[in-house]
C-alpha cells in the first residue's frame, strides 16, 4: 500500500479546506493538503488523546525536543534546547518575528513569486514590502539581492527555503551568501523551512542555521506539510546562537497558541514515522516525473523541482487569459493561480501533487478537455 492509497470515497468525506471550498464535481489540486491517511506514529497518538480525552491545552515541552533529534540525526545539525520554542504555525511565528523584532515603517524584503501569506507577515504594522524576482531556472537572484539590501536596506529578509511555489532548494553557498549580505547590511533572516522535510532524497538539504553565518538568523518551521498535519496547527522557531534572546522576547501567546493535539501528532511523526515519510518522498518524485509526461502531451514544459510537493508550471504556450480559471470552469479542476504569489504571474499555476497517480492522471485528462476547441 502506497502513502496516496486513499480512496476517492474517503477523500470526499473530508471536511477540510481542499475538499470543501469547490462543487464536489471539482477535482481538487490546489491548497496544500495531502491526500492521505495519518501516518502510524502520528495517528496512535491522536488516538491515545482521544482515548484518555487529553484535549487541554500543551503543558510539557515534547515538539522542541523531538525537532533537536530530528535535526541531529537528519542534517547533523546541533541545537539547544534553549534555541527552539513552539508557536501556533509557522506564518503565526513570521508575522511575530516580524512585529517584534523589527521597527514600525521598516523595509521588509523577500522574493517573488513566493506564498501569498509572506505579504501580509511583511507589511504588518505599516511595514513596507521590497522584493526580488527569483532567476527563470526558480532560484536566488544573489546579486539582485545584494542590490535591493544596498538600495532598500530593509530590516529583514524573509526566505522560503525550499522555496514555495518554485520548489527548489538553496545550496550550501547561496545560503552562506545570504548570510554575509545579511550581516553586511545589518539585515535580520527570517526563513520559512516548513517544506525541509519534503524533498527528493538524491538532494541535500542544507538548514540556514547549520551554516557559520547562521548564528544571526531565525527560522520558522513546522512538520505539519510533511506529515499531512496542517489543521491540527503547531509550528516552532528555532534561533541561531546569537538570536535566542530576541526569540524569546516574543509575547507568551506566540509560543501558548500551538495546538496540544499538533504538538502531539508532529512529536509521535518525527520519532516514529520517519520510513513513512522516506517513502513519501519517493513517491512525490514519481508523481513530478508523471506530471511532467502528461503535460508534455498538451504542450507543456515541467522539469520536476527537487522539493516540496507542489508544481510550478507555465501555462503561457496555451495562450489563456487565466489559466486557472479556465481549467476549473471548462474542465472543473482546480489548481493554484500565479497571482496569488505574484500579479505578473498570472499565466502560472501550482499543482498539488501529494495525491495518488489516478487522481493527478485524471486532473490531466480535465485539463485536456478544457484546451478543447481552444
Amino acid at each position: 500500500m502506497t502513502v496516496f492509497d486513499v480512496s476517492w470515497e474517503v477523500l470526499r468525506q473530508r471536511q477540510s479546506m481542499k475538499w470543501t471550498r469547490y462543487a464536489p464535481d471539482v477535482l481538487p489540486l490546489w491548497v496544500a493538503e495531502m491526500d492521505c491517511l495519518l501516518s502510524p506514529g502520528a495517528r496512535a497518538a491522536v488516538e491515545e488523546a482521544v482515548r484518555i480525552g487529553d484535549f487541554g491545552y500543551h503543558g510539557r515541552l515534547v515538539l522542541e525536543p523531538a525537532w533537536i533529534r530530528y535535526a541531529r540525526d537528519s542534517w547533523g545539525l546541533q541545537l539547544d534546547d534553549q534555541q527552539v520554542a513552539a508557536c501556533g504555525n509557522v506564518m503565526a511565528g513570521m508575522t511575530a518575528l516580524v512585529e517584534h523584532l523589527t521597527p514600525p515603517g521598516a523595509v521588509i524584503a523577500t522574493v517573488s513569486p513566493i506564498y501569498a501569506p509572506f505579504r501580509p507577515a511583511a507589511t504588518v504594522g505599516g511595514r513596507s514590502l521590497a522584493t526580488v524576482e527569483m532567476t527563470d531556472l526558480g532560484r536566488l537572484d544573489l546579486p539582485g539581492l545584494a542590490r535591493l539590501f544596498d538600495q532598500r536596506r530593509p530590516a529583514a529578509f524573509l526566505l522560503c527555503n525550499p522555496h514555495n511555489p518554485c520548489g527548489s532548494i538553496a545550496t550550501a553557498a547561496e545560503l552562506q551568501t545570504v548570510a554575509d549580505l545579511a550581516r553586511q547590511y545589518q539585515v535580520l533572516v527570517i526563513v520559512d523551512e516548513i517544506h525541509s522535510l519534503v524533498h527528493d532524497p538524491a538532494v541535500e538539504f542544507v538548514p540556514y542555521l547549520s551554516l557559520p553565518g547562521g548564528a544571526d538568523g531565525l527560522v520558522v518551521t513546522s512538520a505539519s506539510k510533511a506529515f499531512g498535519l496542517a489543521g491540527a496547527a503547531a509550528g516552532l522557531t528555532v534561533a541561531g546562537v546569537n538570536r535566542v534572546e530576541q526569540m524569546w522576547s516574543l509575547p507568551y501567546e506566540v509560543r501558548a497558541s500551538a495546538s496540544h493535539i499538533g504538538l502531539l501528532a508532529q512529536t509521535a511523526a518525527l520519532d516514529f514515522d520517519r520510513a513513512w515519510l522516506a517513502q513519501l518522498n519517493r513517491e512525490i518524485v514519481e508523481h513530478k516525473e508523471l506530471l511532467a509526461e502528461c503535460l508534455a502531451q498538451v504542450g507543456l514544459v515541467y522539469h520536476p523541482s527537487p522539493a516540496t510537493y507542489l508544481a510550478w508550471v507555465d501555462c503561457s504556450p496555451l495562450g489563456l487569459v487565466d489559466p486557472a480559471a479556465h481549467f476549473l470552469e471548462r474542465g472543473r479542476v482546480a489548481f493554484n493561480g500565479g497571482a496569488e504569489y505574484d500579479p505578473a504571474y498570472g499565466q502560472w499555476i501550482r499543482i498539488n501533487l501529494a495525491t495518488s497517480p489516478e487522481i493527478v492522471r485524471q486532473a490531466i485528462r480535465r485539463l485536456e478537455v478544457a484546451l478543447e476547441g481552444h
